[in-house]
């Protein structure tokens, strides 16, 4: 009789979602891509295959038995780049390209998507240094520069989970100190980056654009980011994100932030913190288009 071989957890076919497939006729011209629950999944997918591009190489999986692949085939992305540390040799991020033809691409997908992950077992390379200042802040912002270069900045989007939101973050900012807008999709953002530090930060920001203009030419300015944060109640580095909605700041409001809240019952504090969460179809997700998360995140981005 033939052994088993037991299934991996993190095979595609056991833990990834279950109404995700590749783009058809119908999806194209119904441009799947501007449905927010699509976008959601494709991301967070693209991110737990940055996830699994090092537990595959930690494992020395071969093409046949990499895990990560799959995870990339629902969306019809391919790996183009992997960002690699250069002190332990460990991928950290990848840039991911539309893979096929050009007229099959949904409307307003992007041409290319940067995916980074958070901590595996690797933590300790930041318990010392500031994000901006680190190797992966460097290699990070250097893949974002050329994929912009290369496709425009309407066609680049930035996706990062937990320690990589930081950093999806933080790229960002930096360009957008340059008035380049890269839509950024943070999952599980720790509520303070490692490293940063926080005060003054409003007043930091608006020395950026100039000490004579007003507040609000400079939330006119930074109101193009499209920033996308997806946060759950129960998650405990996060458990300082501010979601309370602020009624009466409507000159603030930006259209292309964005705040979505898990509030899933039924979770441990892992699970609340996990990526898995954000593919699933039976999530309690609520939108909050304007919250003091975001009014504290739009002041402090550029400090």
């Amino acid at each position: 009789m033939a052994k088993m071989i037991p299934c991996n957890p993190y095979a595609y076919h056991v833990c990834g979602p279950k109404k995700l497939s590749t783009p058809g006729v119908t999806e194209i011209f119904s441009s799947s891509w501007k449905d927010g629950d699509h976008k959601r999944k494709v991301l967070a997918c693209l991110v737990q295959a940055v996830y699994l591009l090092e537990l595959d190489r930690q494992g020395n999986r071969t093409p046949e038995t990499a895990l990560a692949p799959k995870w990339l085939e629902p969306s019809n992305y391919k790996l183009s780049q992997t960002l690699i540390d250069e002190r332990d040799g460990s991928i950290f991020g990848a840039v991911l390209e539309w893979a096929g033809y050009a007229v099959l691409r949904p409307s307003g997908a992007p041409k290319a998507i940067l995916a980074l992950r958070g901590t595996i077992n690797d933590i300790r390379l930041f318990v010392s240094e500031n994000l901006e200042g680190s190797v992966r802040f460097t290699e990070t912002m250097k893949a974002l520069k050329l994929s912009v270069d290369r496709f425009c900045d309407c066609n680049v989007c930035i996706a990062g989970h937990s320690l990589g939101a930081a950093f999806a973050i933080q790229v960002g900012k930096a360009l957008a100190k340059k008035k380049v807008f890269i839509e950024t999709h943070l999952f599980n953002l720790p509520s303070v980056s490692l490293g940063e530090k926080v005060g003054n930060v409003w007043n930091s920001f608006k020395s950026m654009f100039g000490e004579n203009k007003t507040d609000e030419k400079v939330w006119a300015t930074i109101m193009k980011w499209g920033l996308h944060f997806y946060v759950n109640k129960k998650d405990f580095l996060c458990s300082r994100a501010d979601t309370e909605v602020i009624d009466n700041v409507s000159s603030r409001n930006s259209p292309a932030a964005k705040l979505f809240v898990n509030s899933k019952v039924e979770q441990t504090s892992s699970d609340a913190h996990g990526i898995q969460q954000w593919w699933e179809d039976d999530l309690m997700l609520k939108a909050l288009p304007n919250s003091k998360l975001i009014d504290r995140h739009l002041k402090s981005l550029l400090s």
